[in-house]
């Protein structure tokens, strides 16, 4: 490795800073556009050593833990320029694409922030805090499969307060077992979610005491591997007029605000359908986010791979009132996409893949007679494929609406409107 000065001329689609170079591009973690750095380089990637010059838009990161916990790519970076950015992933990737279309402002949708989350829990070997010597549990820290040990985490909402406590207490009784362990824990309004993964079979006094510890800590329910070893109550969540008890380790929007704002603009573009519009099919449905919602206005068949998804939205179904008839089928879209045939009658389609894009499926929506399609995504990359593969079958990419609910970092969501 060498150390050598460089300038930062702008921002990559990861969130690192890139210096142009003779040799090519490289890559600073932690630097912003019209900053002067030294690094210590090693081909194309850097590691920042020192600011020779900083940004005016360089602002205070909120967590302490920010750098080394990859978690956060962007807390340093003042919001007009993060935002602007952000919108610009939109644009290019379009762009890239040659794709034409009106890209809204972005909508900021952190809310009170991340209603999930992951903690990884790996073995020290004696760097942990004092009390922890054998256990780290936390975020996967930058460019690296180490785990960076912590006790706090600011962007996470009030209803996960007490999740990492738990998180620690489940991670130290399953110290024993010697294995990498991955907790996703989720924010109910009947309190906390846990799925503990990697732990392998457990002997029954392990499980007494992981049932102990969720009792303790009034986690609503702890399963392993999604299978159940307590449970105080069904973990549940309003969507719409629908109450849904979510299936362990289910697919849910980050944040509540984010799951809001994708609903608000999927419904606005629906208003704007087809006069008399009644029938509408939500593919990649999940638990029922847009389907419950839609079902406030037209009939919805919803399709979705996981069985317990399903399940959970036809109970959500059956328990509440003032919606039009929701069938929920389950069904592998990416083997056995909706046919152009099988969407006849059908006046508005909800796509929301996950981040491979949805490319059959969008092959069978480009050949329907579908007027109005509203694609959602969490890749502008493979929605920007799945788009062209529209327009090429006779659809106008009306407008799309980027929607930031994964505050500093590089992801964005967005939503997209096509019409016959």
């Amino acid at each position: 490795m060498s150390v050598t000065r460089l300038d930062i001329a702008r921002i990559g689609h990861r969130g690192d800073g890139i210096a142009d170079t003779p040799e090519g591009s490289v890559f600073v973690p932690l630097t912003l556009p019209g900053e002067v750095v030294e690094v210590e380089r090693e081909q194309d990637r850097a590691r920042l050593l020192s600011l020779v010059h900083g940004s005016a838009e360089r602002v205070e990161p909120i967590c302490p833990h920010f750098g080394p916990c990859g978690g956060c790519a962007l807390q340093h970076w003042a919001p007009a320029p993060y935002e602007a950015w952000k919108r610009s992933l939109v644009v290019e990737a379009l762009t890239r694409a040659g794709i034409a279309t009106e890209v809204a402002p972005l909508v900021p949708a952190h809310g009170e922030g991340r209603r999930r989350a992951t903690f990884h829990a790996r073995g020290t070997g004696g760097s942990a805090p004092k009390g922890r010597d054998v256990l780290a549990v936390g975020f996967a820290g930058r460019r690296s499969h180490a785990v960076v040990a912590i006790d706090a985490c600011p962007i996470l909402a009030p209803g996960l307060d007490g999740a990492l406590k738990a998180a620690w207490a489940v991670a130290q009784e399953l110290v024993p077992i010697a294995k990498p362990l991955d907790i996703q824990v989720t924010a109910t309004e009947t309190g906390l979610d846990m799925d503990v993964r990697g732990s392998g079979p457990l002997k029954p006094n392990r499980v007494v005491a992981l049932a102990q510890i969720a009792g303790e800590h009034g986690l609503a329910r702890l399963t392993r591997h999604g299978e159940l070893v307590l449970q105080r109550e069904p973990p549940m969540l309003t969507m719409g007029r629908a109450r849904v008890a979510l299936p362990p380790g289910s697919f849910l929007q980050a944040t509540a605000a984010g799951e809001a704002t994708l609903a608000r603009l999927v419904l606005e573009a629906l208003g704007e359908g087809p006069r008399g519009a009644a029938r509408a099919v939500d593919l990649f449905s999940g638990v029922g986010t847009f389907a419950l919602r839609l079902a406030e206005r037209v009939r919805v068949a919803a399709y979705e791979s996981s069985a317990p998804a399903i399940e959970a939205l036809n109970k959500a179904v059956r328990g509440a009132a003032g919606l039009k008839p929701v069938t929920g089928e389950v069904r592998d879209l990416f083997r056995r996409p909706l046919l152009a045939q099988e969407m006849k009658g059908i006046d508005a389609a909800v796509f929301d893949p996950p981040r491979q894009g949805a490319e059959a499926q969008a092959r069978q929506l480009a050949a329907s007679a579908v007027p109005l399609v509203i694609g959602v995504s969490c890749d502008v990359t493979t929605f920007a494929r799945d788009a062209q593969i529209l327009i090429e079958g006779g659809y106008r990419l009306e407008r799309v609406t980027p929607v930031d609910q994964f505050l500093y970092s590089a992801h964005v969501e967005l939503v997209g409107v096509f019409r016959r």
